[in-house]
């Protein structure tokens, strides 16, 4: 399937929605699988043929734990892994997104310092649909099985193994790793989030597998 069909399938299953307040959908998958790609479209396409009725993303990266408490946890190496992230601290941003009519602050994620930033963007109080993006949106596990519930509409994309690491390793060279580098990172931390996601995620409304 590609891009625009991923897309257009998913428009379609929020057309579907008989919902007249603001309209939450997950959109989750493990590393590699797109989902910013996906988000991104996603909106592009849906504010050009909604203008009146405007999504936007929200992504879960903001919610990572910073590298001075990870190292103080001992978790730095797994930096991604769930339990490197505020869980709590995003199921009560997403049941804020769900219920607020106001402009809604929230964190987001500095790549290149490796750093959140706090109040980093804004939704605005008149967006409609909201494309909450991240891999652990629908993991069956204490605080994160808090969200499934808050979605009018849970998407789950799923790559094959072999997909998730080519795409991977094509990440982080393009960030200035070695291939050295680059696999070992893949196979230290990377890969094992990605089977966490494949093997305990709660089953999604839309769930699609990727070549």
């Amino acid at each position: 399937m590609t891009l625009d069909e991923e897309v257009k399938l998913i428009i379609e299953k929020i057309e579907s929605l008989d919902n007249e307040n603001r309209t939450l959908i997950a959109l989750a998958g493990p590393p590699g699988s797109g989902k910013s790609t996906v988000a991104e479209h996603l909106v592009s396409e849906w504010n050009l043929k909604y203008p009146t009725y405007q999504s936007a993303v929200v992504p879960m990266d903001g919610f990572h734990l910073n590298n001075p408490e990870l190292i103080e946890m001992g978790l730095l190496s797994r930096k991604g892994a769930p339990e490197t992230f505020d869980a709590k601290g995003f199921v009560e941003l997403v049941s804020q997104l769900k219920d607020s009519n106001t402009n809604v602050h929230y964190p987001t994620f500095d790549r290149s310092n490796e750093c959140t930033v706090p109040n980093g963007a804004q939704l605005d109080a008149k967006c409609k649909v909201v494309i909450v993006e991240g891999n652990y949106l629908l993991l069956n596990r204490d605080y994160w099985r808090e969200l499934r519930p808050l979605f009018d509409l849970t998407v789950f994309l799923a790559p094959s193994i072999k997909a998730i690491e080519s795409r991977l390793l094509d990440r982080w060279l393009s960030y200035g790793y070695s291939p050295k580098e680059a696999q070992t990172k893949i196979e230290g931390n990377d890969l094992l989030n990605a089977k966490t996601i494949l093997e305990e995620s709660l089953k999604a409304d839309l769930h699609i597998v990727q070549d």
